[in-house]
């Protein structure tokens, strides 16, 4: 939900230059429970998210989804937002009979370094981490987004092998939901990815186009996450990612 961790397998290619998401609001901790669903609408996963500053000055995010077949889709996202969001380190797990691969991928900007296992398959070395890199924080930057401010970026991807993904953010427009009976509007983004040069194995795993992503962020003075569309995984169906309460025993 956070950027859907390793979701595409592309061709590399070299990072345009854009500027990372400006800091319009502070993120502090943050404690939520999430309902992922299928295509029909059934419950397939919970999920919690847990946000709190660690040592640095760096926030750290860990989004963690349990499916009901026993299946594992986990996120660790490690930041600092001093006038402008930036990655500092990355992993994600994925695993389970709802998961097509399974796969265990880390990196981190002060070593340079990254190390990623896809089912059997194992790579590891240096590499480049462009500033606007967003893997795991599309949801965080998003909030700092007006409407009217569209933003660019890139995430990394692996098959284990590194590849660069372009991505574009924008306002597509603003929907309707209800709290109770009370209605509220949430901004609908859209998170586009391009492939650049895609050939050979990479056009197969991917197919033509990659699918779009959808988040809703509530208008207002104080934006906040309400919902997500997209697959988790390549050529995967659209699953939706929404916030729920906890449920207590029968008394």
């Amino acid at each position: 939900m956070w950027g859907l961790g390793v979701l595409f397998a592309l061709a590399l290619t070299t990072a345009s230059a854009s500027a990372p998401v400006a800091v319009r609001y502070v993120e502090t901790i943050i404690h939520a429970f999430l309902t992922l669903r299928g295509t029909n609408g059934d419950v397939l996963a919970y999920g919690e998210l847990v946000q709190a500053p660690i040592k640095g000055q760096r926030m750290q995010s860990r989004l963690v989804f349990r499916f009901k077949d026993g299946s594992l889709w986990e996120e660790t996202a490690t930041y600092t937002q001093q006038k402008v969001f930036r990655l500092m380190s990355y992993h994600h797990i994925e695993r389970g009979p709802s998961f097509p691969a399974s796969s265990d991928v880390t990196f981190d900007r002060d070593t340079g370094r990254y190390r990623a296992k896809v089912d059997d398959k194992t790579d590891d070395g240096k590499i480049d981490m462009p500033e606007d890199l967003h893997n795991g924080l599309t949801n965080t930057i998003l909030k700092s987004l007006t409407p009217a401010t569209p933003a660019t970026g890139h995430m990394l991807v692996f098959t284990p092998k590194p590849y660069l993904l372009d991505t574009e953010i924008r306002a597509e427009g603003e929907d309707k939901f209800f709290v109770g009976d009370v209605a509220r509007t949430a901004t609908r983004y859209l998170v586009k990815m391009e492939l650049r040069g895609v050939t050979g194995v990479v056009a197969s795993l991917m197919g033509k186009d990659p699918p779009d992503l959808r988040y809703w962020i509530t208008t207002g003075p104080a934006p906040a996450f309400v919902k997500q569309e997209g697959p988790m995984y390549p050529k995967g169906p659209i699953w939706r990612v929404e916030l729920t309460a906890p449920r207590w025993p029968d008394r």
